[in-house]
Order: structure tokens, then C-alpha cells, then sequence
């Protein structure tokens, strides 16, 4: 069996010892583990965003591969701990909605609900359950312990609302969903979409702000321009050459974009 890949994704920043002690948790069951951090710069308490990011990232890993997710706002609660598995991989978090875009995303899923104990530290705090739950149930898994171990099929599931463009008359309208440390405006209108529409001539709007055209590339344009291209994510995005798209025309999450023909 190769080393098990486990995945890191929080929102607990890098400032705290947190992150360190949910891996001294893999690491104490499973040495020979490969811990990747995915992102621990998720805002927090924004699920959204922590889905968006799993989203993002799952499907560049192997099948195989073990992703564990805390963003909890709920930690402590009665709200369920879930495995999921999608696409032979593996999802470790709370159900609160991260699994979301993952799961519209995989063509096979199945989830159970985290119930045996065995599977966790022996002492479980009620604020930190990355380190004493989801940490040593991603451990196990990655020793080859079936999911079924885990407990029962979870049904039910708290997903988030879908984020889904709508067309309209010569226009189509999505929203944006992630804005990354360039300032990038990423949207949920994806390369799907646009083939959808009947011409190369789109003109790209933010309130009152348009875009001509999708470019190529950033190297197009002289620094400060706002274009609109479709980014490695296969997403359209609003950028400012050499700028901060976001600062520059003040958008947001949820923010509408508007293309129309």
C-alpha cells in the first residue's frame, strides 16, 4: 500500500499551534502518513468558503486520497461528524455544508455518519473536535479501516444552497463565489456556460462596471486594466492587471455578474 495522502483544509490560520496538533494526531496513528495543507486561511466560520475550496481541490488528488475539513462553527454541538466518500476518495468533516460542491461535483458518493469511538482520542474536547475526532478517524481510514466501521449511513445531509447561473434573454447571470489573495474575482459561471452562448461578443458586468470580451491571459493588457478570462479553475474571473479587482471596484462574495450578448 503507498503512503496515505491526507489533506488539510481549515480555517484556523497559521498563527496558533492548532494545525500542529490535528497532525501530531495522524501522525501518532499513522507516522508513515503524507499530510498535505490544502489552506488554513479559510475566513472564519465561512462554510461557503470552505466548500468552495474543497470544490477546487479534490479532483487534482489520487483516488485514494483522504481530505479532512474543520470549519466548525458548530463544534460541540449535536451537529453530526461525516465521511464521506466520493470518487474513491475520502472527505472527513462536519455536516454543516462543505461536502456541497464536492458532492455536485462526483459521479459516486456515499456517507456515513462518525459514531464509534474507538476511532477517537480517548479524551474529546468539546471545542476542538479536528484534533480529538476528524484527525483520528482520517488516521484510521488511512490504515485501511473500512468506512463502514465509522457508523450508519447518513442521510439528510445539510448542504448548502446551489450556486447555479441562470440564463435569461442574450444574458446569463452568476454570482461570485471566491475572491483569491490576487484579488481575482472567481465566478460560478463555467466554461459549460459559456459555450452556451451564441457569440465571442460578451460584454462582462459588476455593477456598473463592463468588460468587452474574454481574454486569453493576463499578459494582454497593460497593468490596471480590469479584463474578464477564464481562469485555471475553469471559471470566469474579473482581474485587474498587476491590481486588486476586489479592492479596486469594492466587490463581494455574492456579488452578481451579468454577461451579456
Amino acid at each position: 500500500m503507498p503512503p496515505a495522502i491526507i489533506t488539510l483544509t481549515t480555517d484556523f490560520g497559521n498563527t496558533d499551534t492548532y494545525v500542529a496538533q490535528m497532525k501530531g494526531a495522524i501522525l501518532s496513528i499513522n507516522p508513515a502518513a503524507t499530510i498535505v495543507d490544502i489552506t488554513h486561511e479559510i475566513p472564519p466560520q465561512d462554510i461557503r468558503r470552505g466548500a468552495v475550496a474543497l470544490g477546487e481541490m479534490w479532483e487534482s488528488f489520487p483516488t485514494g486520497s483522504i481530505h479532512v475539513a474543520v470549519v466548525d462553527p458548530g463544534v460541540g454541538t449535536s451537529r453530526r461528524i461525516i465521511v464521506a466518500k466520493c470518487d474513491e476518495r475520502l472527505f472527513v468533516l462536519p455536516d454543516n455544508g462543505l461536502i456541497s460542491r464536492v458532492l455536485e461535483a462526483s459521479a459516486s458518493s456515499e456517507v456515513v455518519e462518525v459514531q464509534d469511538r474507538t476511532f477517537w482520542r480517548a479524551n474529546v474536547s468539546n471545542t476542538f473536535h479536528g484534533r480529538d475526532i476528524l484527525a483520528p478517524v482520517a488516521a484510521h481510514l488511512s490504515l485501511g479501516v473500512a468506512l463502514s466501521r465509522m457508523g450508519p449511513v447518513a442521510t439528510n445531509l445539510a448542504l448548502l444552497n446551489s450556486s447555479s447561473p441562470q440564463f435569461g434573454e442574450r444574458q446569463l447571470t452568476g454570482e461570485i463565489i471566491n475572491i483569491d489573495r490576487f484579488g481575482n474575482l472567481i465566478t460560478d459561471i463555467g466554461l459549460e456556460h459559456l459555450r452556451k452562448i451564441p457569440t465571442t461578443e460578451i460584454v462582462v458586468r459588476h455593477r456598473q462596471r463592463e468588460v468587452a470580451g474574454v481574454s486569453q491571459t493576463y499578459g494582454q493588457h497593460p497593468g490596471g486594466a480590469l479584463i474578464a478570462l477564464v481562469g485555471s479553475r475553469g471559471y470566469l474571473e474579473l482581474a485587474i492587471v498587476d491590481g486588486h479587482a476586489a479592492n479596486e471596484i469594492e466587490a463581494s462574495i455574492a456579488d452578481a455578474i451579468v454577461l451579456s450578448w
